[in-house]
């Protein structure tokens, strides 16, 4: 059981990272097809407004190193996300098409920015002041909340499938508007005290590997964010029942947040290469399944396998930028989350240019796919060797 002194960090790093990345970042997916059903949305305009968030997470984590106390990044990127997914709510009342096109995109590109904000700010927060008490075992447990916000965000896009979409980023605007008010509460009381401590007492960065870090971590950007973004579009391809196709996503969260879990309890001494490294062979299995077999078995197989590992893969990079970079590591961490980001904008554009060449948008996917899965697979086996 955590200390008193550092329960409020555990607790804050999982809320936080749950309305960050959980709403942030990943709410679109699972609302995506709902909104589509509505008619308030098609297809081509939401890999649109998927990209400008991608590449509003590629702003935040190129400027998120600019806040001298990661807590005043992690309290604007938090208020910032539920004010953008509430706004999201008022997009079908817009009149005009092309203003209703501009201001969702304008929205989801602030949204990125803003949660990028939060996991680079979260990540140098926590994990700095759970090494200020000794306690840097407990840093995996902050990654759970990553999984357990994307189920609740699918949960939520399940149970009220049958709700209009604006109804629910309503819902989901308000719950994050209440956890960005808990994490304000919970970062308020900790130490402000001991940053120049640390950064006098902490070991020399050790600037070996880190540029291999940065580029394995692009490349686990673009292996994962093929079914990260896709999965519901393809489970809703097989069946129009919300209440099946709606269960992909709660899936791919449960299986983040348990897996994460399973790492924190049971592998802790196990070396983070070989963590991240078995996370991505897995996470390439799942990749490739649903583009080789269609069916909603190999889609659910897919939510589990990449759902399972790519929080895994995750939180073994950020704590080896931690290690690498002890003093300090929120610019190595902001670096490797640029580079994650720019991997995962690659990816759908990647699909849209294939489907640019003619080629039929099942086909797109399956080569994006399959060069993803060779990317993962190569990474994996470097990650390894370097263990």
């Amino acid at each position: 059981m955590p200390s008193p002194a550092i329960r409020p960090v555990v607790l804050g790093g999982i809320v936080a990272l749950a309305v960050a990345m959980g709403i942030g970042r990943f709410a679109f997916t699972p609302l995506m097809p709902l909104m589509i059903r509505d008619g308030g949305l098609d297809a081509a305009t939401g890999a649109e407004w998927a990209a400008a968030n991608y590449v509003g997470y590629l702003v935040g984590a190129l400027t998120a190193a600019r806040f001298a106390d990661p807590r005043r990044g992690l309290r604007f990127g938090l208020v910032g996300v539920a004010v953008t997914t509430l706004a999201m709510a008022g997009i079908g009342g817009i009149p005009s098409p092309l203003a209703s096109l501009f201001a969702g995109a304008g929205l989801r590109a602030a949204a990125g920015v803003f949660s990028a904000w939060a996991l680079v700010c979260a990540s140098g927060w926590c994990l700095a002041e759970l090494a200020r008490h000794r306690a840097e075992a407990l840093g995996a447990w902050i990654y759970t909340g990553v999984g357990l916000g994307i189920a609740l965000a699918g949960i939520l896009a399940w149970l009220g499938g049958r709700q209009p979409a604006d109804r629910l980023w309503l819902e989901l605007g308000l719950i994050a508007a209440l956890g960005a008010w808990l994490v304000w509460g919970f970062s308020h009381g900790a130490s402000e005290a001991g940053t120049a401590q640390r950064a006098a007492a902490a070991p020399a960065a050790d600037r070996s590997g880190q540029a291999a870090l940065v580029v394995c971590y692009g490349a686990f950007g673009f292996g994962y964010i093929v079914p990260a973004t896709f999965l519901p579009a393809m489970a809703r391809a097989l069946t129009p029942d919300p209440l099946v196709f709606g269960l992909a996503w709660p899936l791919f969260g449960l299986a983040a947040a348990l897996s994460v879990a399973g790492v924190a309890r049971w592998l802790k001494q196990t070396p983070r290469r070989r963590v991240w490294a078995v996370a991505q062979a897995f996470m390439a299995l799942g990749t490739a399944l649903p583009l080789a077999v269609p069916s909603l078995w190999s889609v659910a197989a897919s939510a589990l396998l990449v759902g399972g590992t790519f929080m895994v893969a995750t939180m073994a990079g950020l704590q080896l930028a931690r290690a690498a970079h002890p003093a300090d590591p929120t610019p190595l961490i902001a670096r490797m989350t640029a580079a994650f980001a720019a991997g995962q904008i690659a990816g759908p554009l990647t699909v849209r240019a294939l489907g640019l060449l003619d080629i039929a948008d099942g086909a797109a996917l399956a080569w994006t796919g399959a060069a993803a899965t060779v990317v993962l697979v190569g990474t994996a086996v470097w990650l390894w060797c370097e263990a």
